[in-house]
């Protein structure tokens, strides 16, 4: 995997930061700047294919590529999924610190969502687990207001359409129901804004609690908020392998 991801080119900017040097929008500054050579030339393009590989200067001074890391980050409530926030929010880069230097998201978790996040240096990775083609599953754990239907449950695997985009559930299992409120398991195969909430409250459910707790065949377990654990590469393929093998059975089904 560390081979072939470092033979494919990325955008300076994302290379910038993937580096840990700069945020996205500091590498685009700077590369407009004139502050940004790539062996040794200067390139004002943030857009401008570059290899992983390649001798990046900034103000003279090299940077160096980091090595191949991901981690698995149990993202508490109230904390946002961004690397800066002109608010002075709490972001993941707070909570994780260190830890997280040169690591970018691999999609998001909006600031009233906890549960499972991946950050890694390999876009490579992340762009084949946010490719809706892939279909990779992401698990949820929700808590709605009031009595929740097994009738319910089959609208949101049909399906609704919300300000002209398709919602839909892959998977609904109803755990518990009760007037005050219902607890369910929920499959998503794209991550599209605020689905789950959106679906929820399109069937008169809205939603009080929200977690992921499986991206994949990477699940979260008992790891507490605001904790984390490295990832070998050998897990995520292990876990990418378990992914398309679930995928091939569920096809022949």
């Amino acid at each position: 995997m560390t081979t072939k991801t470092l033979r494919r080119p990325v955008h300076l900017n994302r290379l910038l930061s993937k580096r840990g040097i700069l945020t996205r929008s500091q590498a685009n500054a700077a590369i407009l700047a004139g502050r940004v050579a790539v062996n040794g030339r200067i390139i004002r393009d943030p857009g401008k294919p570059v290899a992983q590989s390649a001798r990046i200067d900034l103000d003279a001074e090299a940077t160096r590529a980091q090595p191949w890391r991901t981690i698995l980050f149990h993202k508490p409530r109230g904390v946002l999924t961004t690397r800066h926030d002109p608010e002075g929010r709490t972001t993941i880069y707070d909570v994780l610190g260190e830890a997280a230097r040169g690591l970018s998201p691999v999609g998001r978790l909006d600031w009233a969502t906890s549960g499972l996040l991946l950050l890694t240096t390999d876009t490579r990775l992340a762009d084949r687990l946010t490719d809706p083609g892939n279909a990779i599953p992401r698990v949820y754990a929700v808590t709605v207001r009031g009595k929740v239907t097994p009738e319910n449950c089959e609208k949101l695997q049909r399906g609704i359409v919300d300000k002209g985009e398709q919602l839909q559930a892959d998977d609904v299992v109803l755990q518990k129901s009760s007037g005050r409120e219902s607890h369910l398991v929920m499959t998503l195969t794209e991550g599209k804004n605020r689905e789950i909430r959106r679906l929820c409250e399109a069937i008169g459910h809205p939603v009080t609690r929200l977690k992921r707790v499986a991206f994949g065949a990477l699940t979260l377990g008992d790891l507490a908020p605001g904790a984390w654990r490295e990832l070998s590469e050998s897990d995520v393929v292990s876990a990418l392998r378990r992914t398309d093998e679930r995928s091939r059975r569920g096809a022949r089904l």
